[in-house]
């Protein structure tokens, strides 16, 4: 008995030490450098500029011809059936009937052409900032309004920046958007299948994104059915391209996860160098508080939304 306490004894010695071993090995919370991101950002980017590329989304916006009309309404109080007001209950809320989630500025995800890939739920949250390449094609696309881009401006791009960074995130300028929501959804400037194939095959980027509601004017949406049919996502409805130089930008991409969803509104926000001369850094617009208006918010029948005037 004495033998086996001592030898019981003993293995639960070696299982004590080394419990604390690895205790010690991976303490929680774990430490860890947190000064070099909180430096780059008092560095960088809190002098950075950074670009809305967002379009609102409003009830009165262009929409693929596929899909029914947006409406809003104010939110109705379900016991009362009056809508929520500031005089009656302190605050307003809005109700939205969004007849798809392929609107605006948006991310697609892979499940909207392929069930075995992605929802937007699913899409991890390292899309969230990536370098930012920006091709411009608004020369091409001011002469021919269907013009698609090719590998070949690809090719030009790199002569003139540097290869295009693998993962980056790279949106065609075509200025299809300047003129929005005058715009024409049934020609546009596109997006080639070879192009596409080119910067996910042989440059391995994340995604592209370009201006027009769709990728191309192809029967079958060949580009666009391949890259979502191929696991990969991409942005459409981009705006504000021509305030972007073609490199030296990162891209903030915020979403929300609808479950299952199989495209998502999106907020993509560039953040450009310090002496680019457009859009605003921190501290330059009222932030906390926001910005106090003279006008009240109001619902306008009339136009279908909240407005101010």
């Amino acid at each position: 008995m004495r033998h086996l306490s001592f030898t019981t004894m003993a293995a639960v010695a070696v299982l004590v030490s080394a419990a604390a071993v690895v205790s010690a090995k991976q303490a929680w919370p774990p430490v860890i450098e947190t000064s070099g991101l909180w430096s780059a950002y008092d560095s960088t980017l809190s002098k950075a500029k950074y670009i809305d590329l967002t379009h609102t989304i409003r009830p009165d916006m262009p929409i693929w011809r596929g899909f029914g009309n947006v409406t809003f309404s104010p939110a109705i109080n379900k016991d009362t059936g009056q809508a929520f007001a500031y005089a009656t209950d302190g605050f307003v809320a809005n109700a939205y009937k969004l007849t798809t989630d392929q609107m605006g500025t948006q991310l697609d995800a892979p499940a909207h052409f392929n069930a075995h890939y992605a929802a937007t739920d699913e899409m991890p949250p390292t899309f969230a900032l990536r370098k930012l390449c920006v091709i411009d094609v608004s020369a091409q696309a001011k002469k021919n309004s269907s013009y698609a881009l090719t590998v070949d401006d690809v090719l030009g791009w790199e002569a003139e920046n540097g290869r295009v960074p693998r993962g980056s995130v790279v949106f065609v300028r075509s200025d299809w958007s300047r003129t929005w929501p005058r715009v024409d959804t049934d020609v546009f400037p596109q997006v080639s299948l070879d192009a596409v194939q080119f910067l996910h095959l042989q440059r391995g980027i994340l995604f592209h994104g370009h201006e027009p509601l769709d990728t191309d004017m192809t029967p079958n949406f060949d580009a666009e059915a391949w890259i979502l049919g191929h696991g990969y996502a991409q942005a459409e409805g981009v705006t504000n391209l021509h305030l972007l130089p073609p490199k030296g930008c990162l891209l903030s991409t915020g979403f929300p996860k609808f479950k299952g969803g199989a495209g998502n509104y999106v907020r993509y926000v560039a953040v450009c160098p310090e002496n680019w001369p457009h859009g605003v850094s921190p501290g330059q617009v009222p932030e906390a508080p926001m910005q106090h208006f003279e006008e009240a918010l109001v619902w306008n029948a009339q136009k279908g939304y909240r407005s101010r005037s």
